[in-house]
């Protein structure tokens, strides 16, 4: 049997990966890529980190580890891929089994033969229909000449909008921020990163990148954008204010490019991208799809899903370089896994979040834990607040998020795999962790999140969350705030409210008797374990209605006295 006849469309991530797994597992194959750009496998990922400056150069986009450009000889003479660029493709006949092409620089059409098609054509950046969309100064960052662009005029500016707080955003946020410009982000929803965490995380996050000079304008609609008489913009009109801008930065989502595969007869799923198999196939067996065109199915809820991910990308182009070779390799789901920085601090998510778990039934249990990646001693140690999301009955993960300076990628990335293999917090609690001072804790914060939860299950630790506390606090409840916190920490930073008591944990027992017995008692520090060695306490000695807040201080949204 002769090797196949590979035709890709689309040579930015998943299509170039696609290639190289085929050409590995099928050297004489008769492999093209199809790309209309004039730039093939670039960093797009790494294009914020040009705007700010740690990427140099505008060709370390396109360079391989080794320092070579991937350009269309680098494919042909490495690879023995013949890329096409600046070609589109028009049509796909699926009775010939050909793609027409369309030279844009020539117009000359020509018909390009396949035994197996991939689909690799990814996603477009949605621009609102918004008054002075077109003006000087405002970018999409979707594509390298988008990158090239903004570098070349953010030195000019001294201040800037953002529209759209999703990972594109806030990272386009940080680009600026770390050119020392004033930066607005402005954002249709009550939260930042509405797409990767939940409210609770959303808002602490918020708060410490407001407390180093970010801006936000959350649940603000934009209407316009405003010029000068010289076309340039001056600034974003919403529907409270008009903010002052030299730039613009619209990063308000993406679409899934899918008209060709409609246009030839392929199935478009629920989620508006094209609809694949677990072999990454359509209803078409012998053309499949990959990328940021597709709709997956998310592992933990088992719905069709549209989440367009470089990491997804790149795993599924493998898949389908199997099968297009003759393997019959699957792709399983998506769990949603990302992670970003932003300024000094790391976020980042997998699985489910505590309102799409609830929405689906879930029966939820979550904590929220405040600890050090490393140990206090170390020098090298950070925060890290990890929210854990788990179905109240079968004791299953389902989702986790993380904020913090610290090492948010390692645990985001440990509590992915246990999701992905169906852990328990039982299960995950016995998972045999690495342990040196410069790395983690001698029990990983991970280890401590899902025993908090396990605490939770046996009734061991009743809690409130931050924002339940507040609550409280802005009603007439009649309960008693107990900091434990010693004097010294007390004192610069503090809940200021005639219901708050400083009790500190090493003097609680000889002063219980201070602490009224009659009343709920919400105990507080600044991480949240001293607070659970003070309820313990409390239980031991009698007291009733106790609850501690969960991630301490560092978990509170909200500004202090």
């Amino acid at each position: 049997m002769s090797e196949p006849r590979i035709v890709i469309i689309g040579g930015v991530a998943a299509g170039p990966k696609v290639a190289a797994r085929a050409r590995r597992l099928a050297p004489n194959a008769d492999i093209t890529i199809i790309e209309k750009d004039s730039y093939i496998s670039y960093a797009g990922c790494g294009m914020p980190f040009y705007l700010a400056g740690s990427v140099r150069e505008f060709g370390h986009l396109f360079t391989t580890s080794y320092g070579v450009t991937r350009d269309e000889q680098y494919f042909m003479r490495e690879k023995g891929v013949l890329v096409l660029t600046g070609n589109e493709a028009i049509e796909i006949d699926r009775d010939e089994k050909e793609v027409l092409s369309r030279n844009l620089a020539t117009g000359e059409t020509s018909r390009i033969p396949y035994d197996k098609l991939v689909i690799a054509t990814g996603s477009t950046p949605f621009v609102p229909p918004l008054e002075g969309i077109n003006l000087k100064g405002v970018f999409r960052l979707n594509h390298p000449e988008d990158a090239k662009k903004i570098r070349e005029n953010i030195n000019d500016a001294s201040e800037a909008v953002v529209i759209g707080a999703g990972l594109i955003g806030m990272e386009a946020a940080d680009a600026f921020r770390e050119k020392k410009i004033f930066v607005t982000v402005v954002e249709l929803k009550d939260q930042i990163l509405p797409g990767l965490l939940d409210k609770d995380m959303a808002d602490v996050l918020a708060l410490r990148l407001e407390e180093q000079g970010m801006e936000f304008r959350l649940g603000q609609k934009v209407l316009g954008i405003k010029g000068n008489d010289q076309g340039n913009v001056t600034g974003v009109v919403t529907e409270k204010e008009i903010l002052d801008a030299q730039m613009v930065i619209v990063a308000v989502g993406v679409r899934p490019n899918v008209d060709l595969a409609r246009k030839c007869g392929l199935k478009i799923g629920q989620t508006g991208a094209i609809e694949v198999n677990q072999y990454l196939q359509t209803n078409d067996p012998d053309i499949y799809a990959v990328g940021d065109c597709v709709e997956n199915i998310h592992l933990v809820s088992k719905r069709k899903v549209y989440i367009p991910l470089a990491s997804t990308a790149n795993r599924q182009g493998r898949v389908a370089g199997d099968n297009v070779t003759g393997r019959k390799s699957v792709f399983p789901g998506v769990l949603g896994t990302s992670v970003l920085k932003v300024l000094n601090w790391n976020s980042g998510k997998t699985g489910l979040g505590q309102q799409q778990a609830e929405e689906l039934g879930y029966n939820v249990i979550t904590v929220v834990n405040s600890a050090h990646d490393r140990t206090h001693y170390h020098p090298s140690h950070g925060l890290v607040i990890m929210k854990m999301i788990v179905d109240r009955e079968s004791q299953k993960i389902l989702g986790a998020q993380a904020i913090g300076p610290g090492d948010v990628s390692k645990r985001i990335d440990v509590v992915a795999a246990a999701i992905h293999f169906g852990s328990t917090v039982e299960d995950f609690a016995g998972i045999d962790l690495g342990y040196a001072p410069p790395f983690s804790t001698p029990i990983d914060l991970t280890h401590h999140t899902a025993n908090i939860v396990r605490n939770k299950l046996e009734g061991l630790a009743p809690s409130v969350t931050a924002g339940e506390l507040k609550e409280k606090l802005d009603g007439s409840d009649d309960f008693i705030i107990v900091d434990v916190r010693t004097a010294q920490q007390f004192a610069p930073k503090h809940i200021e409210d005639d219901r708050v008591m400083l009790v500190t944990l090493g003097d609680i027992r000889d002063r219980i008797n201070e602490i009224p017995r009659d009343k709920e008692i919400v105990l507080l520090c600044a991480m949240g374990v001293r607070s659970y060695e003070a309820l313990r306490i409390l239980h031991g000695a009698g007291f009733k209605d106790i609850k501690y807040m969960e991630g301490g201080l560092q978990a509170w949204p909200y500004d202090l006295d």
